[in-house]
């Protein structure tokens, strides 16, 4: 198949995106799956998310309609923040994430969630508004092109988005010139453990958006890292994430090839 462009892969990943934000259920089990099974049916999304590692408190802490079932873990649980931190979410999707976070920093804190995606904005800033979260806003903008001044946060989280990226490096230069220094990468993602097979791996389309073909290796992902600027880097795949990665593409045994990874590092 033709080699898609950079344009077009975003494209399809908003597509995608899109139909989510606008289905009133949102997606099925994760949005890193193929579509069909991302946007066709209903399902309990705190049960979801308890398997990506969301505590009973945090999934009952955020507003109806934030958490949408997506990810491949959970950020909150790595990123240690403090009262009075300014954080910024990569892909911030219907907020779920952000709001946890505002409850962590406080009101001197603030939050500021990036996604490209028109109407994850909107429903974000609905959860927003319902939830009366005063200290989280949400801005439409790439994860390659952050609408963030430089050196104003002090830590960056992500749950499972940075791999939808065709221009990966460009994030982590993006992440680095936001941080403050002395600020800290804090994110859930995929990454490879061995070769993808061609089918999966050619699949610019469905598995691409769907969480899979557009996974890097542990050592790519560090690399990258480092070309960003980025020391005291620690990537942490989990082998228990198999256990939902396994349901991502039935009978294509793609926890095989991928697993969900705590990735840190520090600017």
């Amino acid at each position: 198949m033709p080699q898609l462009t950079n344009d077009q892969i975003l494209q399809n990943v908003r597509s995608r995106y899109q139909k989510i934000a606008m289905k009133n259920g949102g997606s099925a089990a994760s949005c890193c799956a193929p579509s069909e099974s991302c946007c066709d049916s209903p399902a309990d999304f705190d049960s979801v998310s308890a398997k990506l590692g969301y505590s009973s408190r945090e999934l009952a802490a955020a507003p109806e309609g934030a958490n949408l079932g997506l990810g491949c873990g959970n950020p909150q649980a790595i990123a240690e923040l403090q009262l009075g931190e300014h954080v910024l979410d990569l892909g911030s999707g219907g907020g779920f994430d952000c709001f946890l976070a505002s409850h962590q920093v406080g009101e001197q804190g603030h939050v500021i969630g990036v996604d490209m995606t028109p109407e994850m904005i909107s429903r974000a800033r609905g959860n927003a508004i319902k939830g009366r979260f005063e200290n989280t806003e949400f801005r439409l903008g790439e994860i390659e092109h952050l609408p963030v001044p430089d050196n104003s946060i002090n830590v960056i989280i992500s749950n499972c988005v940075i791999n939808l990226s065709p221009d990966k490096q460009q994030v982590f230069r993006e992440a680095y010139r936001v941080l403050q220094p002395g600020g800290r990468l804090a994110i859930s993602d995929i990454v490879t453990t061995a070769e993808l097979p061609p089918e999966i791996k050619n699949d610019l389309d469905e598995l691409y958006s769907g969480c899979i073909s557009g996974a890097s290796s542990i050592e790519d992902v560090e690399a990258m890292l480092r070309e960003g600027g980025f020391t005291e880097i620690s990537i942490e795949p989990k082998d228990e994430s198999r256990t939902f990665i396994k349901d991502w593409v039935p009978g294509a045994n793609v926890d095989q090839y991928i697993l969900s990874a705590v990735i840190k590092a520090k600017k």
